[in-house]
């Protein structure tokens, strides 16, 4: 049934009215954020950057993308029948999906969105997607930052009041009237020259600093665990 009607709302325009209606949706939530002003000076030089996001995350900083429409930011989304409605919702806020994930059409896109940095400043990534495991870095943000020099900027999202699906991802959609907070930690430029032994700990490295941060904002809203 759900294939149905996706291929249904593919196939007849009703991308848009959706992304309407989350819109409408998400003027009844209020948003706090913290600690953007060193990513924003970097989109205001037009100085490339790397958003790196995790999946059960995507739906809760919905409210917050229209701020970046104006950069015209690059996602890479999968090639998959649900990633292609993904890919028009996207494209109503003003982003540029480049298609393929880690298991069809990877390295393409991720050469896609080292070209895409030469000219639009900001690539988002979704750094655990689209089929996990939950909580676990791919390889590709790592190589993405290498081969870019462009800094990674995590971003962490949560709510004080939400839905938790249960999902591979465990995707936390924000209720009617909750705050959504909206959280950067520092920014992390990765070495050019890594042998596999450092990439992999960098690897870890940056997969740490994500969890925490995204960890540290939920235990101050009560949410725990979500991540195991």
């Amino acid at each position: 049934m759900f294939k149905k009607i996706s291929l249904f709302a593919i196939h007849s325009g009703l991308i848009r009215w959706l992304y309407y209606l989350v819109r409408f949706y998400f003027l009844f939530c209020r948003l706090s954020v913290t600690n953007d002003a060193s990513l924003l000076q970097r989109l205001s030089r037009h100085e490339p950057l790397i958003v790196s996001i995790w999946h059960q995350r995507i739906l809760a900083i919905l409210p917050y993308s229209p701020r970046f429409a104006h950069y015209s930011p690059s996602v890479m989304i999968s090639r998959s029948r649900d990633g292609e409605l993904v890919a028009q919702l996207f494209s109503c806020m003003n982003f540029h999906p480049v298609r393929g994930s880690s298991s069809r059409g990877g390295k393409g896109a991720l050469s896609s969105l080292i070209q895409e940095l030469q000219e639009h400043p900001a690539v988002v990534h979704v750094v655990d997607g689209p089929r996990g495991p939950r909580g676990i870095i791919k390889p590709g943000l790592i190589t993405l930052g290498q081969r870019s020099g462009a800094p990674i900027f995590p971003i962490s999202a949560s709510a004080s009041r939400a839905w938790i699906l249960n999902s591979w991802d465990r995707c936390l959609i924000p209720k009617p009237f909750s705050t959504i907070h909206i959280s950067w930690g520092a920014p992390i430029f990765i070495p050019p020259d890594l042998d596999p032994e450092n990439f992999e700990r960098m690897r870890l490295d940056v997969q740490n600093r994500m969890l925490s941060l995204q960890q540290e904002q939920d235990a101050r809203l009560g949410w725990y665990n979500l991540f195991e």
